[in-house]
């Protein structure tokens, strides 16, 4: 049987075990936080670690999309952040400049009730794919002729522009230029400062369909021939397969998660920054992709949760030095788990197995010998 049909039967639930216990304790952790604490679901250090939780979906799903481009199309990209800002200021701009107007002007009911802001917050999103994908397909042009160093150079060079045209001052009345858009209007029900909970669960869905779309993506015939382009471009094209179009396939598939992450990540924090767009973020995502493994998915969402322990904690304990201290421990995992945690761990399972069983058998050995 294929992966493709295995992916899709019932076995879905065996398979991803381990990612739908996760899941299941996401749900509960609010509702255990407050039974520990009794601070309520709103407030206090309940609410406080749901916004910590909030940005960790987010940030695992870029890692995840990025890894769709690195990872499974071997495309080293250094604007992987422009998607990523793009739907931040996409949704930003259309939310502080064009919604307030077409609120004034237009009410949209469906029988008696009011859905005009549903009805925007569609178009805002069909936007933000719009930009996404664009964006996408920006820089699968640029690679039709450029690989390697050259490209990923150019890709840098592309982010950087995009970077400071959202700094431009002559944007600012748009962009808010250096300070960005801040304070952007949201709906009553999706401001995460009283409505924390169900900002929280929105984040969670969107990371359980991201993880399992994206899955479905790399099992199909589609995802198998973006594998096989990275391995093999030249044998791709002489089978009759086009390694441009797989290519533009990736760039567009990580470009639109990658965009409604931010869109996401716009919302919570109401606002899009130029930081957003820069590369530090694009050096992010690789940073997760590479601490969890690349090609397993699974592996990003581990590097972002790691991520960001240790931007909640290693400021605390190591002040303005926590980026040396990182540092080291980056080093320390690339040295001993050069496929990252996930990637090494899939590659060595079986050794580490066969060496517990053998600990186990020298044990249970000793204890038959010495039975007083």
């Amino acid at each position: 049987m294929s992966d493709t049909l295995k992916y899709t039967s019932k076995n879905i639930l065996k398979t991803e075990r381990p990612f739908f216990v996760f899941v299941f304790l996401m749900i509960a952790f609010p509702f255990v936080m407050n039974w520990i604490t009794g601070t309520g679901l709103n407030e206090g250090i309940t609410k406080f670690w749901q916004g910590q939780l909030i940005t960790f979906f987010i940030m695992a799903v870029f890692a995840m999309s990025y890894d769709l481009l690195i990872g499974y199309g071997g495309i080293l990209s250094f604007g992987h952040a422009a998607s990523f800002g793009g739907g931040a200021y996409a949704f930003a701009l259309l939310m502080a400049h064009w919604a307030p107007n077409f609120m004034e002007r237009y009410r949209i009911t469906l029988g008696s009730a009011d859905i005009t802001q549903v009805v925007i917050l569609i178009i805002v999103i069909a936007a933000v794919l719009l930009v996404s994908i664009l964006i996408g397909l920006l820089f699968a042009a640029t690679s039709i002729r450029l690989k390697g160093t050259y490209f990923a150079m150019l890709t840098l060079a592309i982010g950087q522009a995009l970077f400071i045209l959202i700094k431009s001052t002559d944007l600012h009345p748009w962009t808010g230029a250096d300070e960005g858009l801040h304070g952007v209007p949201l709906p009553l029900w999706l401001n995460p400062t009283q409505n924390r909970l169900t900002v929280y669960f929105i984040s969670l869905v969107f990371l359980v369909l991201s993880y399992l779309l994206m899955k479905r993506i790399t099992k199909s015939p589609t995802g198998h021939a973006i594998v096989a382009n990275r391995e093999n471009e030249d044998r791709m094209r002489m089978i009759g397969y086009n390694p441009v179009a797989y290519r533009t396939v990736a760039f567009i598939v990580s470009s639109v998660f990658a965009g409604l992450a931010g869109m996401l990540y716009s919302i919570w924090n109401a606002s899009a920054t130029p930081n957003m767009i820069s590369a530090i973020t694009t050096v992010d995502a690789l940073i997760m992709t590479i601490l969890g493994g690349m090609g397993t998915l699974i592996g990003p969402i581990i590097g972002a949760g790691i991520s960001q322990v240790i931007q909640q904690f290693f400021y605390t304990w190591f002040g303005a030095r926590w980026p040396l201290v990182f540092g080291l421990l980056f080093m320390l995992i690339v040295i001993f788990l050069p496929y990252g945690i996930v990637g090494t761990w899939l590659l060595k399972r079986s050794d580490i197995k066969e060496g517990w069983q053998r600990f186990r058998r020298l044990f249970s050995t000793k204890s038959a010998e010495n039975p007083n």
